[in-house]
């Protein structure tokens, strides 16, 4: 039965983002639907209060702050070709022998590749376009989160507890006790990375947007916003973050080596900040991964099922660490592993 469900989401990877993303929505907003029914509001009103409340809030908070994105966003598309010529023309400088050594080629080839890109995304969008109205495979890709992930999300966050119901009845009477132990550790687990890392992530927004905007950084806030959502993924938004904010520096900044260092600085004593003091306290302890079980997960996740398998590498991680290690207690409870017995020892054994 593993075989054959994990057979089937490899295989249809491509079509599962929306209803993963509604199955998890329901599955962290049902604490919330249960409360409002304690409180005396059947299951259906709350699924629907709670689905009002979020669309209200996710309109509100597009309304406010997407023109101003998009317009910081276009700015940088814009620039960030310039910032790449900034750094070819310094890399092949003749006073830098040693810069153009270290970042001259590949800087040629990344301005070549972007003004590739520029003509080919050019020759393509009238095609691009004609292949989106017939085929309609890119409108449902880029629509279904917005449309989909709610219907999804709703029905399952109404059917939450039926649906509980009815694993729990497929479940031998024998082994639902462990079972539901299980699941309940991996739902404690789960729970806890996602409310520890949200934290993390948030301050992260806020130390990398305030810092690289103090720094003077052209682009700073959308850069630091990005790099702290990103940073949900465990060394995604820093890696991703540093590099970004670091080409814009050089480009900026040039020859004031201090304002240049001081954005890597930034994001070293972000990551120190959220690996060493917020981490240990609102993520390690409820997830239970070590650094190197982490990172294996996220290139596996990430191999099989791209982005969305990077989102869900460590929980899924986390969940596979709560089986395995009930899977050794088992084997050192079991015959297999028990002590041998007196009487098959060898008779000197002192």
């Amino acid at each position: 039965m593993l075989v054959a469900v994990v057979a089937t989401v490899v295989i249809l990877r491509g079509i599962l983002m929306p209803f993963a993303a509604g199955m998890v929505l329901a599955y962290l907003l049902d604490p919330l639907a249960s409360q409002i029914e304690r409180l005396g509001m059947n299951r259906l009103l709350a699924t629907l209060l709670i689905l009002m409340l979020a669309v209200i809030a996710v309109v509100a908070l597009l309304a406010l702050t997407l023109p101003a994105i998009v317009r910081e966003l276009a700015d940088f598309i814009d620039s960030f070709p310039q910032y790449i010529r900034a750094l070819h023309r310094l890399a092949t400088d003749p006073k830098h022998p040693w810069l153009g050594k270290l970042v001259g080629d590949g800087l040629g080839e990344a301005e070549r590749s972007i003004g590739d890109l520029t003509t080919y995304a050019s020759a393509r969008s009238v095609e691009y376009l004609r292949s989106l109205w017939s085929g309609g495979r890119a409108l449902v890709s880029t629509f279904s989160l917005a449309v989909v992930t709610p219907i999804v999300a709703s029905y399952l966050l109404y059917h939450w507890k039926s649906m509980i119901a009815v694993i729990d009845k497929w479940i031998p009477p024998a082994r639902r006790d462990t079972v539901r132990a299980l699941a309940g550790e991996i739902d404690e687990t789960i729970r806890g990375f996602m409310r520890g890392q949200s934290a993390v992530s948030l301050a992260l927004v806020v130390f990398y947007a305030v810092s690289l905007s103090l720094i003077g950084l052209r682009h700073g806030a959308l850069i630091g916003v990005a790099a702290g959502l990103l940073s949900f993924i465990p060394y995604v938004g820093a890696l991703t973050g540093l590099a970004v904010a670091t080409i814009v520096a050089a480009a900026q900044f040039w020859p004031d080596w201090t304002l240049i260092l001081l954005v890597p600085a930034v994001f070293l004593i972000g990551e120190s900040l959220a690996d060493y003091a917020l981490a240990p306290y609102l993520v390690a302890r409820r997830v239970h991964l070590s650094p190197v079980w982490m990172i294996f997960a996220l290139f596996a996740f990430g191999y099989l099922f791209g982005f969305a398998g990077l989102l869900i590498a460590v929980p899924a991680g986390a969940a596979v660490g709560v089986l395995a290690r009930f899977a050794l207690r088992q084997y050192y409870a079991s015959p297999f592993y028990a002590p041998v017995s007196s009487s098959l020892k060898p008779e000197n054994s002192d």
